[in-house]
């Protein structure tokens, strides 16, 4: 089978490999669909302090069951599936309160475990999850990152009375004004980012207001507005002390990001005003729920998609994901 395969920092390849075969409790999927997402091109440069080389990476991926490992039912081949990258223990503390994302023996499929970059993966049974026939297979790998944006606003529990503030119109930011405004009906949402064209891929997700802060800055334009709902979907380390100034009283503010830079902020700026602040890594057990709201259309997983490339291409693909952000947003591979 082609893979493609990272066999360390800057250098990728689609190289032949062996066919695998799932062990107990798994399931192989033959590949269809896999999208490529930021930290995909962080383990091509060695960015990603988590990966493991060498390393077949992707883990947004969606495919058919061609085969199943002993004590899984036989009956499931053939089931179209989404593959959930998270493979927890079940067991420690993380796990026993319903956070697997964190799990004290972690492993994501495509970082530390081969992914979905392949003609064929192999993952666990529970980790594929069943698409209904409502979702085209062509959109179905964007299903994972759609659980980005269910895992933080399930914290942050938003409602129509909000005024939400989206700092980043990348593939987080987009699939964040989604949700709020497909499946909890956020009255306000408001995003920055200092690209024009991002900015207008917010509107067409549902942005109801976005702002350019390159030269203004956001406070200014916001003119004394006060958000009650923030994400910082951007990730530098200077939004979070300005989230924390520009926040309601009794705000909630939600963090996506990895970055491993300092920031400056007081104990007084957070507790003055009693903001609440939730960081969010990966997905915990969000497919069903992102599965059925992209099958009753409460959110369009199709105004992300600007490219198809087919696999032989994966290096042009993920060069120009990583280089053009004005006119790319998600970009999948076609494995089939």
């Amino acid at each position: 089978m082609k893979s493609v395969v990272i066999a360390e920092p800057g250098q990728l390849a689609i190289k032949e490999r062996e066919l695998p075969q799932p062990a107990a409790g798994e399931v192989r999927v033959k590949i269809r669909y896999a999208s490529i997402c930021g930290s995909d091109i962080h383990i091509w440069h060695g960015h990603n302090p988590f990966a493991r080389y060498p390393r077949v990476i992707g883990h947004e991926f969606f495919g058919a069951i061609d085969a199943v490992g002993e004590g899984v039912d036989p009956g499931r081949v053939g089931e179209r599936v989404a593959v959930d990258p998270v493979v927890s223990c079940g067991h420690c503390y993380p796990c026993s309160v319903g956070k697997p994302n964190v799990c004290t023996s972690l492993q994501v499929i495509g970082v530390h475990r081969d992914g979905g970059f392949s003609e064929y993966a192999c993952a666990p049974a529970g980790n594929a999850y069943v698409v209904p026939a409502a979702i085209p297979d062509k959109l179905a790998s964007l299903i994972e990152p759609f659980t980005i944006a269910a895992n933080i606003t399930a914290y942050l529990k938003p409602t129509p009375a909000d005024v939400a503030l989206i700092y980043g119109a990348g593939p987080m930011g987009l699939t964040a004004i989604q949700v709020l405004k497909g499946v909890y009906d956020v009255s306000t949402v408001i995003v920055v980012d200092r690209i024009e064209e991002r900015l207008a891929l917010a509107r067409a997700n549902g942005a109801d207001n976005v702002l350019n802060n390159s030269a203004t800055p956001l406070a200014e334009q916001l003119d004394g507005l006060r958000p009650t709902l923030i994400i910082d979907a951007a990730c530098h380390p200077s939004i979070l002390p300005e989230a924390v100034a520009l926040a309601s009283p009794a705000a909630r503010i939600g963090l996506l990001g990895f970055s491993g830079d300092p920031c400056t902020i007081t104990q007084q700026s957070l507790t003055s005003k009693e903001i609440s602040l939730f960081t969010s890594r990966l997905n915990s057990k969000r497919f069903p729920a992102v599965i059925d709201w992209m099958a009753s259309g409460a959110i369009a997983p199709e105004k992300l998609v600007t490219h198809y490339f087919p696999l032989a291409q994966v290096e042009e693909a993920m060069t120009l994901f990583e280089s053009d952000p004005r006119r790319c947003c998600k970009v999948i591979l076609d494995i089939q």
